[in-house]
């Protein structure tokens, strides 16, 4: 059976996406703001010192990111052009952004997803540096329709953060920092598996983001599918796996929005064209699939839906900075081991920055060192080998200056006993 939602968290969910889009379609309002109060503050330095920086062309930079917004805006309107499409009816009240209607045209290559609905939970996903939590926001989501939702500073942070990940997944940029995570991942799975025949074999990617692991195992021959909860990520990587014609069609600029420890003008202006292969490219018969909702709600339930059964049904899972996403991550640990076919193969790359740590929504959190974790996991019923730390960046930008390295661990894992 499929878990049961109540009127009051069908109306929060549909709340919730519908301030999602709001977002996507404020970016222009919001950022171009953000970029006038720049303008404004130089009105409040001595003349003397506007004169030098008119000199420096700090005007014309300011001029140069507000071109760079709007071409950003109408990349994000794409995105959201028809949000119907995941089974949720967007209200005449959604505030509209300033940029004009985008393409039409572009046609789906590949049913690449199949959204389901997400549940009650509105929180969402993501890896900040260190010294934030991305958790602070409403217990209840604001609703759009009590006189036009404005989006909250939070908010865009998500969206920022979604276009950096475009850099990650999707472009040549990311290529590198993508390797450190995704390589030994790939890796890890086709020597388990080696001399199998890769279509019978199921793989499941939870918190797939915008699906580029997920995609890579299916380029493999894998049959695989990704699991995502936020409607950040889910709306994004539609536009990219389902309505994608053509390697570098979509140009962004994801470093415009802070001007902090920038090295340079033209690294701030940077632009990246995505994605950096056709997701449409895929062999014949190839089997792959993107399932919007809670892990947890989705994969946790005993009674599983009887035409998608989770119990023991799959052969590998690849948890790439997921696992730390966790209220309660002895509950993921037994949900992994128990959705895993008996000899199956967990991989697991990540830090543990866990992401209800000190929440003020008052949301339970269990935080256990890296050691606990690989005891836990050893209770449950796992067999560790090939456990070793792999430093990595996450969204990272290589031209600022400032830069996080996590020291990831990872990790295989084997099913060999029951649940304890």
């Amino acid at each position: 059976m499929a878990p049961h939602f109540s009127d009051d968290d069908i109306e929060e969910e549909q709340v919730h996406f519908q301030n999602v889009v709001t977002t996507f379609r404020q970016y222009a309002r919001y950022s171009l703001n953000a970029n006038n109060r720049r303008r404004k503050d130089i009105h409040t330095i001595p003349l003397a010192d506007r004169e030098l920086l008119t000199k420096l062309g700090y005007g014309q930079k300011l001029k140069d990111v507000d071109k760079a917004i709007l071409a950003n805006a109408l990349f994000l309107n794409k995105i959201v052009e028809n949000p119907e499409i995941f089974g949720h009816e967007i209200g005449d009240s959604v505030v509209d952004g300033d940029i004009g209607e985008t393409d039409n045209n572009a046609q789906g290559a590949r049913d690449m997803m199949m959204p389901v609905p997400a549940g009650g939970n509105t929180y969402e996903h993501a890896h900040s540096p260190p010294h934030t939590h991305p958790h602070d926001r409403p217990t209840r989501p604001s609703d759009p329709r009590r006189g036009g939702y404005r989006p909250t500073e939070f908010d865009m942070d998500k969206l920022r953060s979604t276009i950096k990940l475009f850099v990650r997944d999707w472009s040549k940029d990311g290529k590198a920092e993508r390797d450190l995570c995704y390589e030994p991942m790939k890796k890890a799975l086709e020597e388990h598996f080696e001399g199998r025949d890769r279509n019978t074999l199921r793989v499941l990617v939870p918190g797939a983001g915008l699906g580029r692991l997920a995609y890579d195992v299916a380029k493999l021959g894998f049959a695989c599918q990704g699991n995502e909860f936020s409607h950040y990520m889910l709306l994004a990587s539609y536009l990219i796996l389902n309505r994608t014609q053509s390697i570098d069609e979509h140009t962004i600029y994801p470093y415009i929005h802070s001007f902090s420890n920038v090295s340079s003008r033209e690294t701030l202006l940077k632009a990246v064209t995505i994605p950096d292969v056709l997701p449409s490219d895929l062999p014949p018969g190839s089997n792959f699939s993107l399932v919007a909702g809670d892990f947890e709600e989705i994969y946790g339930s005993e009674n599983s839906d009887e035409n998608e059964p989770q119990a023991g049904k799959w052969d590998a899972i690849l948890t790439c900075f997921f696992i730390d996403t966790a209220k309660n991550i002895v509950n993921y640990l037994r949900i992994l081991h128990r959705i895993l076919a008996p000899g199956g193969v967990w991989i697991n790359l990540g830090p543990l920055l866990w992401h209800f740590e000190n929440n003020e929504n008052e949301y339970p959190s269990i935080e256990l060192d890296l050691a606990e974790v690989k005891e836990l996991a050893r209770t449950i019923g796992f067999k560790l080998y090939d456990e070793r730390s792999i430093d990595t960046s996450y969204s990272s930008n290589d031209q600022s200056m400032l830069g996080y390295v996590y020291h990831a661990a990872f990790w295989k894992a084997v099913k060999v006993s029951p649940a304890e």
